[in-house]
């Protein structure tokens, strides 16, 4: 790292920052081997140099002069890889809650629709899926789904209808009973035809 303050400049940074920029020359490659010894993954222990130095930085004043300030890095540096760690921990906790949270819900969601409607619903473009979910899943209105996608609510409701018929030619074409999906259905699938 380059610091822009020289110790021959006649006017130099603030003592504070002085005093850091010493202590982050002298010390870095110590606690940089410390972190790196500890962790697994580089960014990780990108992070908690990181930390470690903005800790010092903000409590410089505590930080000890000479060999004591590296002790006191390292006791910095070790505390904030238990932080470190167990941010980790409860990540990959919750990851692992959400992951089977979600496995279930998709096994119940796909359960619910029978696999012609399923298929016909995954024929349609990526577009008319998006909009149609946002209505049947979200529960979202027009006015809403403009803000969503960043247009007009004349242009939801455009759009909307023709997935909507797109849907319902698609579930025409699979011999489901559109009688079940309302009289809607059915009139928007005779509309196609």
């Amino acid at each position: 790292m380059t610091f822009l303050y020289r110790k021959d400049d006649d006017v130099g940074p603030p003592e504070p920052r002085r005093c850091f920029e010493e202590m982050y020359t002298e010390h870095y490659a110590a606690v940089s081997g410390y972190v790196r010894r500890r962790t697994d993954h580089p960014d990780a222990a990108a992070d908690v140099i990181a930390e470690t130095f903005t800790t010092a930085w903000r409590r410089l004043a505590d930080v000890p002069s000479g060999d004591g300030a590296r002790l006191w890095l390292y006791g910095v540096a070790r505390r904030t890889l238990a932080n470190h760690r167990r941010g980790e921990s409860r990540r990959a906790a919750l990851t692992l809650r959400l992951r089977e949270e979600l496995t279930a819900w998709a096994g119940s969601v796909m359960n619910q629709a029978p696999d012609a409607t399923r298929a016909a619903f995954m024929r349609l473009s990526d577009d008319d899926r998006e909009l149609l979910s946002l209505v049947g899943w979200e529960g979202l209105d027009n006015a809403e789904i403009a803000k969503v996608l960043g247009c007009s609510r004349m242009a939801v409701r455009q759009r909307l209808h023709r997935a909507r018929k797109r849907l319902a030619a698609e579930l025409a074409a699979t011999d489901v009973d559109l009688n079940r999906y309302g009289s809607r259905a059915v009139s928007l699938a005779r509309e196609n035809a």
